[in-house]
């Protein structure tokens, strides 16, 4: 009972992270890992775990939506869900040794681009005079990668998502939050249908229900929460998670 009612509240932490503006699998994935899963099972696990939660997120933001620029909505969804398929791909492919030396890496770089991406555009924008900006098509191919990412491993695609945003389209987070929400909902989506076939997430169903529940009902409240967040409140939340996590991975590893 103690592991899944740590499973059950690691849940709720993810998924409310997830609706805020990411960093939910830095909880979920610890906590799988923890109750006796492989990271590579673990991982999965998460991915299918968090749906509900990605998914009752953006039922809160659904009448917020509004396309990313000249980005239609659908393309976006449409590379998201393709993406989100081969990362899955990947993760059930790859060596589970290339996963745990891939993770604190990863986890790193997202939060450097979070940090330090929008400083960055800033100053580049300065030299050149002109505001730095990226066609739809580059939008496209860049959240193909960022897809492909979310479905090996779900760990920053969010925070990666609002630092390509920021810094290519000018968006800020509490601007960007409801396409972000969906679209990690469809990467999730996607990874899931393969996950739940070809991986043995499905070994410990108790877990998997527990931490099922705790995103469902975390991602609903979360999301009611970060739409009253100002932009600047919201990205320091986004931050700190980022930094704390990739901390504790490094010394974890």
């Amino acid at each position: 009972m103690s592991d899944i009612l740590l499973v059950l509240v690691a849940g709720v932490a993810a998924g409310a992270l997830n609706s805020v503006g990411g960093g939910g699998t830095f909880v979920a994935l610890p906590a799988l890992v923890a109750v006796g899963l492989s990271p590579v099972t673990a991982n999965a696990s998460s991915t299918i775990a968090l749906v509900p939660g990605a998914v009752a997120s953006g039922w809160v933001y659904r009448r917020e939506l509004a396309p990313l620029g000249e980005t239609s909505t659908r393309a976006l969804t449409t590379v998201s869900v393709v993406g989100g398929g081969f990362g899955a791909v990947l993760l059930l492919t790859l060596p589970a040794a290339s996963f745990d030396a891939a993770v604190p890496w990863l986890l790193a770089f997202a939060t450097l681009v979070l940090a330090f991406g929008r400083r960055l555009s800033r100053t580049v924008s300065g030299a050149l005079g002109r505001r730095i900006g990226i066609s739809p098509r580059a939008v496209l191919i860049a959240q193909f990668f960022l897809a492909l990412y979310g479905g090996y491993f779900g760990g920053a695609v969010g925070i990666m998502m609002f630092a390509l945003w920021g810094i290519g389209l000018g968006l800020d987070a509490a601007v960007s939050n409801p396409m972000r929400v969906t679209q990690i909902a469809a990467i999730n989506l996607s990874a899931t249908a393969l996950l739940l076939i070809a991986s043995d997430a499905l070994s410990a169903p108790l877990v998997l229900a527990a931490m099922f529940a705790g995103a469902l009902a975390g991602g609903f409240t979360g999301a009611l929460f970060a739409r009253r967040l100002s932009d600047r409140l919201l990205r320091g939340i986004i931050l700190t998670t980022a930094v704390t996590m990739t901390v504790l991975y490094f010394v974890r590893g």
